[in-house]
């Protein structure tokens, strides 16, 4: 269906045609984003999270309000990459109740965070308590800084 013969010529409609076209092509582009690229962007996207950093380690917060922790994964990707992910279930409606209205967000989360290189992966420690999840990475000690090594002289 050409959306241009119904008379919607904005330039959104022409990038909409586009993608309603490339769907139904038989070789996917590369340039076309996948379906589960575009699922984790929006996860990525409706997870909000603060970083800290301490003298002896990394903390990342999310707010979690209503998500059980076994809802909740951490977990290490590449030895460098911390990812939070999960997702808030609806509530079952009950006999003789409906949503007049739903601002809270349910589905799945997703945040990726690339770690430092003083980061130990070795030691990271995560928290759900009232509703906020805290994620704590520990760091490496700093490098021993190296002694000069001193070369003895001989008499030729």
């Amino acid at each position: 269906m050409d959306l241009r013969m119904m008379a919607f010529d904005s330039p959104l409609f022409s990038v909409l045609q586009h993608l309603h076209d490339a769907g139904d092509d038989s070789d996917k582009s590369v340039s076309c984003p996948s379906r589960t690229y575009a699922r984790d962007a929006k996860a990525m996207a409706a997870t909000a999270a603060d970083v800290k950093e301490s003298p002896n380690s990394y903390a990342f917060i999310v707010d979690m309000p209503g998500v059980k922790s076994g809802d909740i994964k951490v977990q290490v990707e590449d030895d460098n990459v911390v990812v939070i992910s999960g997702e808030r279930k609806r509530e079952e409606e009950k006999e003789g109740a409906k949503y007049v209205r739903m601002e809270r967000r349910v589905g799945k989360f997703m945040r990726k965070f690339a770690l430092p290189e003083n980061a130990n992966t070795d030691k990271i420690s995560a928290v759900c308590q009232d509703g906020v999840l805290t994620v704590t990475v520990e760091k490496l000690p700093p490098p021993e800084p190296k002694k000069p090594k001193t070369i003895e002289v001989k008499i030729a």
